[in-house]
């Protein structure tokens, strides 16, 4: 149980006008301080940068190599230790597929609960419901330095309007999830950030809130946030014209098959934005089995090799070993290595074959369309590519 710097007299105090329901109040870390405390190092802001150039190339289809950007790893990052063993490995494969994949290691820290449960590293780093906030924030900015310093991109998903402000400047692209995709504030908060979104389409798998999603941050817009002292403000954005759908399926069935690429493409086009999209493998999907996955990889693997331009993208939950666990009685010290205490994932062999998989498939697809495209310049000033030279 939490315990509290400032308590409420008034908790339960039906009498009082608010906060009766409140309990209590801890002091938050101001942001610039965590990061004034863990910098970010060269090594990482090169990672950074350089992973979020190759991520808006490929969502904008600009990269040269027509390669497909592959967000992968656990569903959640419960044990910063297994996380980095992860991205050890994967940055073995990364280096392996460089011209075939832009690979992306998942690093989720933040869970939404269709109910309740365990909210992810940042809200509850000990896994006991003790909510020490400031540690979860502190371990995971030290983890997401350690990450990008070895060279590993990493994504995550956009909770609130508070947390980027500890965080972003270790993202190189980030996603809104399906339970928020259509909330007002998450579009407000995208539109500001510095890297690619993707928003999922509804749990019920309709695509319409994330197409409205990706139209409306390319728009300027003001909410209220903290600065990096931890004032409360109100911010204002440019817009982001680097956002996309994500297809992950819902309660209404899959949709990675042919038609439903189809149908999303035609939607798309609709609203005058371009057909590029990205394919979760897991959860509506995989109809919630993580062993399903490979499998529907290898479809949307099938679909590449006929020349489909629109998969720019997949994401996969893998993590060391495949499966997933409950956390025991006795807490985290119970608790198995390498093993997901979220969704089930995938384990590291099978992360190796569907891997190679979507490479082949990649080459395929750069065969059948004509090789690697010219250069080009984008107009930040950035090396991009398109087919005619132009941007």
């Amino acid at each position: 149980m939490a315990s509290y710097y400032i308590s409420n007299p008034h908790v339960g105090d039906r009498e009082s006008s608010e906060d009766w329901r409140i309990r209590g109040y801890n002091p938050l870390t101001p942001p610039d301080l965590l990061q004034h405390e863990i910098p970010q190092t060269k090594e990482s802001k090169a990672t950074v940068l350089q992973g979020r150039d190759d991520c808006v190339a490929v969502v904008n289809d600009k990269d040269p190599n027509r390669r497909l950007l592959v967000i992968i790893g656990p569903c959640s990052i419960h044990d910063p230790v297994s996380a980095l063993e992860y991205c050890d490995r994967l940055l073995k494969m990364k280096e392996k597929y460089k011209d075939d994949l832009v690979i992306v290691m998942r690093s989720y820290l933040e869970k939404p609960r269709t109910t309740v449960g365990w909210k992810g590293l940042i809200n509850d780093p000990e896994i006991d419901g003790s909510f020490l906030i400031n540690k979860g924030l502190r371990l995971s900015r030290q983890l997401f330095v350690d990450l990008t310093s070895r060279g590993m991109p990493i994504a995550s998903e956009m909770l609130d309007t508070i947390s980027p402000q500890f965080l972003a400047d270790l993202l190189s692209i980030g996603a809104v999830g399906a339970r928020t995709t259509e909330s007002q504030l998450h579009r407000e908060l995208a539109s500001g950030l510095s890297f690619p979104v993707g928003f999922k389409n509804g749990t019920d798998g309709t695509l319409g809130v994330a197409i409205d999603a990706i139209g409306a941050v390319r728009h300027p817009h003001h909410f209220l946030s903290v600065t990096k002292p931890g004032v409360v403000a109100i911010v204002g954005t440019v817009g982001n014209e680097d956002c996309f759908v994500i297809l992950r399926g819902g309660t209404t069935g899959t949709n990675f098959d042919k038609e439903s690429i189809r149908k999303s493409k035609e939607k798309l086009i609709a609203k005058g934005l371009g057909t590029r999209m990205m394919v979760d493998c897991s959860h509506g999907n995989s109809e919630k089995q993580h062993k399903n996955q490979p499998k529907v990889a290898k479809v949307l693997a099938e679909q590449i090799e006929e020349g489909e331009e629109s998969i720019m993208g997949v994401m996969i939950e893998s993590h060391i070993h495949e499966g997933s666990q409950k956390v025991p009685p006795e807490g985290k010290a119970g608790l198995k290595y390498g093993v997901s205490i979220t969704d089930a994932c995938i384990g590291w062999e099978d992360t190796e074959l569907v891997l190679e998989v979507l490479a082949k498939a990649v080459q395929k697809r750069r065969e059948k369309l004509g090789g690697i495209k010219a250069k080009a310049v984008m107009t930040n000033g950035s090396s991009a590519t398109s087919e005619n030279g132009h941007s």
